[in-house]
């Protein structure tokens, strides 16, 4: 038997077809109950309940309770970034399981990805803070298409950058302020951590965008688009 993480346990948790749809429909962020996640796996509300027990014994799921519902929700960022990742993959080599229609156009563009905003745009953002200092990256891009996946950090303007935007980035969270989370759609990074999660909702406050309803796209208004341009892509 060999040493280190057991990865056929995970691989077998997100694998099986009910559990993934399940947890994709977990990364919008929103902790949802036992029967609207049976709706979103296409299964019955017992086989739903025995599937969320694997999910929260291998550690991928967290359960709260209000009053009478129980509310299941993505155990961390972790999770999230995992998910992100594998769906990466399934869109570069696996076959489609559907015909891409409208709203997945919208998810390419922006989305939710889990607490943070995904996407071309968020792309696109990231790669522009990087080129005006404001965020550095410790790799580097030397062929096209090439994944970038490197430490993210703050730069020496980073600070008042983003306090001119009400954003403090001097606190110390328990997870990382700035890492870097592979976008599925685009299949390069886009921003993480407690800074890409304030930055959404710096975006839905001003109301630049909103979220689409019963779904993860994130839909900029024409002067919502023009301010997000100029605050992160100047």
């Amino acid at each position: 038997m060999r040493e280190g993480p057991d990865i056929a346990r995970i691989a077998s948790l997100v694998g099986d077809p009910a559990r993934a749809n399940m947890l994709n429909a977990l990364m919008g962020g929103t902790a949802l109950t036992a029967s609207e996640l049976a709706l979103e796996a296409g299964v019955s509300l017992p086989t739903a309940s025995s599937h969320l027990s694997k999910l929260m014994e291998g550690g991928l799921l967290t359960l709260a309770s209000q009053g009478r519902h129980r509310y299941y929700g993505l155990a961390g960022p972790q999770v999230a970034g995992m998910i992100e990742a594998i769906t990466g993959v399934a869109e570069a080599v696996g076959p489609k399981r559907v015909r891409p229609g409208p709203r997945d156009g919208a998810m390419r563009v922006a989305r939710v990805c889990y607490d943070h905003l995904a996407g071309e745009h968020a792309v696109a953002m990231l790669d522009r803070l990087v080129a005006r200092g404001i965020l550095l990256r410790d790799d580097n891009e030397t062929r096209p298409g090439e994944i970038r996946l490197g430490e993210i950090r703050l730069g020496p303007s980073a600070a008042s950058y983003f306090s001119a935007l009400g954003i403090d980035v001097g606190a110390r969270p328990r997870r990382p302020v700035c890492r870097a989370c592979l976008d599925w759609s685009v299949r390069r990074s886009h921003l993480a951590g407690t800074l890409g999660a304030a930055i959404l909702d710096k975006i839905l406050a001003e109301k630049w965008a909103r979220r689409e309803k019963d779904s993860r796209a994130v839909v900029f208004s024409p002067p919502g688009k023009q301010a997000f341009e100029r605050v992160f892509l100047a």
